[in-house]
């Protein structure tokens, strides 16, 4: 069960080691073949590989420095993709709700649990939906509120209803919250 609720919370990396994979299959491919072609004393294709050897020994030389600068941003900005996508996370906006009762797991998205804790934040609050916006991630839930303009709102009240809502839910982690209210109201809501 665990390794189910794993690959539901958190994102594959198939797609990124695929485009790796073809990339180098590709410069290989095509090193071979160009290899293969100087070997049967045939013109290459696109350059020699002897040739292309000694341009890269010889970099600098010849090459104009914005040309080098462009090539050797892009080489890092692909490598530095590579890299985070190895060794970041790969989360998914998804919590699981814990249940000792039973052995079943429960994956719910990040916008289903913002949505209910939005309700519970507008009926304590006293609002419309439209004033409330509830943002969840794995660690925090931001409530933000626009009270109606003259109204006041009790941020405990809505602390205490959001965390209400929370601790029914029983998430795994259970997220910290935090209920911003604006200094600006809306007028005749």
């Amino acid at each position: 069960m665990r390794r189910v609720v794993y690959r539901e919370t958190h994102s594959t990396r198939a797609a990124v080691s695929t485009v790796a994979a073809v990339l180098v299959m590709g410069l290989a491919g095509y090193g071979l073949l160009e290899a293969a072609v100087h070997a049967i004393g045939q013109p290459a294709w696109l350059i020699e590989p002897q040739l292309a050897a000694e341009r890269i020994v010889a970099l600098p030389a010849g090459t104009p420095p914005l040309l080098l600068g462009a090539s050797g941003a892009v080489v890092a900005m692909v490598g530095l993709f590579f890299l985070l996508n190895a060794i970041l996370p790969g989360r998914r906006a998804r919590h699981v709700l814990n249940s000792a009762a039973s052995s079943s797991a429960v994956v719910v998205d990040d916008e289903v649990i913002a949505s209910a804790l939005a309700r519970s934040a507008r009926l304590a609050a006293n609002v419309t939906p439209e004033q409330v916006m509830v943002v969840v991630s794995r660690r925090q839930v931001i409530v933000n509120l626009r009270p109606t303009s003259g109204v006041p709102v009790a941020e405990a009240a809505v602390l205490a209803a959001v965390q209400d809502e929370l601790s029914g839910m029983s998430l795994v982690p259970l997220p910290e919250v935090r209920v911003n209210i604006s200094t600006i109201g809306v007028i005749g809501a």
